[in-house]
């Protein structure tokens, strides 16, 4: 995999970008306007550069289309001049999907083709949620935070929720079937959509968008492109559905001596809970490091292993129901809160890990799921395969313990020293677990996804992505060579 060579005081400058004819930037002013079309590099900087600042490339241009119209013209023209294009939303992604490629793509002659930015944030539509069928319609471009702005003013929510929504976007939070919080409670974007408007790659405009919640009329493509990475069309339309508004929530803190002890009160919570939303995980050097980074209080007098963040959710308060739940556990210590302020600052010591890791270095990333019932032994074996790869590495271990999702964060090795990395996947698929479980493969883990699904899976992936897109125009390099 060929990557931006990247230090700890910024990414190093890459000068291999090939260039757009001036007759392709002429048509693709022509299709969305001139002042949507943007060359200049201090400009283009931040569309090239992902959230990590592991990954860099360089775009000939950026291009922010407003309509699906003129996301089909871009795509057009791009096509007829041989250019890549690489879908971009709010820049939210860390494995390198969402930016240029370092080294650029090359064409069967095996010269730079010109790469694209196509960014979606212009296409914010925001439909009138249909009340009675629960289910609004919104451009790929609206952030998740605006999404459930909208919403809620309607006693409706949004069933998928994670800590970058004031960034993250509706198309993107498709192409990666992101997940986030609720997953337990609500399920992963592709659960949510029950219609599309997409554009494929040679400028072809699907459409479906009738709110059926029943509609089994050929191949849903909807849940096709969920998950694909911008690598067979660019969702420009998501039709969504809703769920109950819930407007009291209570959310406890339990100290626990391990991850799997964290695993095995977040099934009895389940249990017990039909109230429950969310089960989290991270441990003690985790919450010092967000301590460090955003401040506030230790939630406990005392140090603990691991930390489990449990939030319920109903019209009415169900402070009581957890509390009662919480009480018979062998925990070392609680903490309960069900007003506002408490409720945001425990979530803060969660929600603020990704923010704190990345401000204390270039992140190593790793974003797994392993069966929940192995989340304990997981927990243990990764951090000594990391620790046997670089002894001085710094390992955080946080996320969705109620779901099997863990992020794998390491500080220290080189962003191009891949050991640690290799060492964390590896295990993953040991034991039984996936390379991806929210943040896909991006460019970070090609060489990981025959090893994950195997080759008669990859075959058919590849199968359909020539189907739609046998140019090879949307988003080369990610998820196959």
């Amino acid at each position: 995999m060929v990557r931006a060579r990247v230090h700890h005081g910024g990414v190093s400058q890459q000068t291999d970008g090939a260039a757009l004819a001036e007759p392709a930037l002429h048509a693709l002013r022509a299709a969305i306007g001139p002042s949507h079309v943007l060359t200049d590099a201090d400009i283009r900087a931040t569309y090239e550069t992902d959230w990590t600042r592991r990954f860099k490339g360089v775009a000939a241009a950026v291009v922010r289309p407003g309509t699906v119209e003129e996301v089909a013209a871009v795509l057009r023209a791009s096509r007829e001049v041989g250019a890549a294009v690489v879908p971009q939303g709010g820049n939210t992604g860390l494995v390198g999907g969402g930016v240029p490629r370092a080294g650029a793509p090359r064409d069967e002659r095996g010269s730079p083709r010109p790469q694209i930015v196509l960014s979606t944030l212009r296409l914010r539509n925001l439909e009138a949620v249909d009340e009675i069928a629960g289910e609004v319609t919104v451009g790929g471009g609206v952030t998740l935070s605006a999404l459930q702005e909208h919403v809620r003013r309607s006693g409706w929510d949004f069933g998928v929720d994670m800590g970058s929504r004031d960034s993250a976007t509706v198309g993107g939070m498709v192409a990666t079937n992101a997940g986030g919080v609720n997953v337990l409670r609500y399920g992963v974007m592709r659960q949510q959509i029950v219609g599309i408007e997409a554009v494929l790659a040679d400028g072809t405009i699907i459409r479906r968008l009738p709110g059926l919640v029943k509609d089994n009329t050929g191949y849903a493509l909807g849940s096709l492109l969920a998950g694909s990475e911008g690598t067979l069309a660019i969702v420009t339309l998501a039709r969504l559905r809703l769920v109950p508004s819930l407007p009291r929530r209570a959310v406890a803190l339990l100290a626990v001596d391990d991850a799997g002890q964290a695993a095995a009160f977040a099934a009895a919570f389940r249990r017990r809970l039909s109230t429950i939303t969310a089960a989290e995980l991270f441990d003690h050097d985790g919450m010092r490091l967000v301590l460090r980074h955003a401040g506030g209080e230790p939630p406990f007098r005392e140090s603990h292993p691991r930390y489990l963040l449990i939030e319920c959710g109903a019209a009415a308060d169900p402070t009581d129901e957890l509390v009662e739940a919480i009480t018979g556990l062998p925990t070392r210590d609680a903490v309960v809160a069900s007003d506002e302020g408490g409720r945001h600052r425990l979530w803060k010591l969660r929600e603020s890990h990704t923010e704190a890791v990345n401000a204390a270095g270039v992140p190593h990333k790793l974003d797994v799921a392993v069966p929940i019932g192995r989340i304990g032994e997981f927990d243990v074996a990764v951090r000594d395969a990391i620790h046997r790869a670089d002894p001085d590495a710094r390992t955080f271990v946080y996320g969705h313990v109620g779901d099997g999702n863990l992020h794998v964060n390491v500080l220290g090795p080189d962003p191009d020293d891949e050991t640690v990395d290799d060492a964390v996947l590896e295990l993953a698929i040991q034991m039984g677990g996936a390379v991806s479980a929210e943040h896909g493969i991006g460019v970070a883990k090609v060489r990981w996804l025959v090893a994950d699904r195997g080759e008669p899976d990859v075959a058919a992936m590849r199968a359909i992505k020539h189907a739609l897109d046998p140019a090879g125009t949307l988003n080369p390099g990610v998820l196959f060579p």
